[in-house]
């Protein structure tokens, strides 16, 4: 269990890496586009990028420690349900145009309950 444990941990760590730099460092497509009008404000986009970076270093810390790795899923887990609604508020998952991305979160979100589950399994 602990095998599929560390698995979900690294890939959901590695997807935290890649989402919340460049939202940290407001640099990119990404970020850009959650600043468009009627969208978040910077400082919101630096804050949501950095909780998945500590998402990130707290899943890699929980393979060591799982009570923080607990943590680090459930946090970017609920940080994943806030795009869910981003996404619901935006209209994306009505328009076919963007569903496919919208869908992220809401695959991210079912993974990253799945780590949360199978770290309290291997503990």
């Amino acid at each position: 269990m602990f095998v599929f444990a560390a698995v979900l941990s690294v890939l959901l760590a590695i997807v935290g890496l890649a989402a919340g730099l460049p939202k940290a460092l407001l640099k990119g497509n990404i970020p850009a586009q959650l600043q468009s009008p009627g969208g978040l404000r910077a400082p919101l986009v630096r804050f949501i990028g950095l909780a998945e970076l500590a998402a990130a270093a707290g899943l890699l810390a929980g393979l060591f420690w799982q009570p923080i790795g607990i943590a680090a899923a459930l946090g970017f887990a609920a940080v994943l349900v806030g795009a869910i609604g981003f996404h619901a508020k935006s209209g994306d998952y009505a328009n076919p145009e963007t569903r496919g991305n919208a869908m992220a979160p809401a695959i991210l979100t079912i993974i990253a309950i799945a780590a949360a589950v199978t770290l309290v399994l291997a503990s």
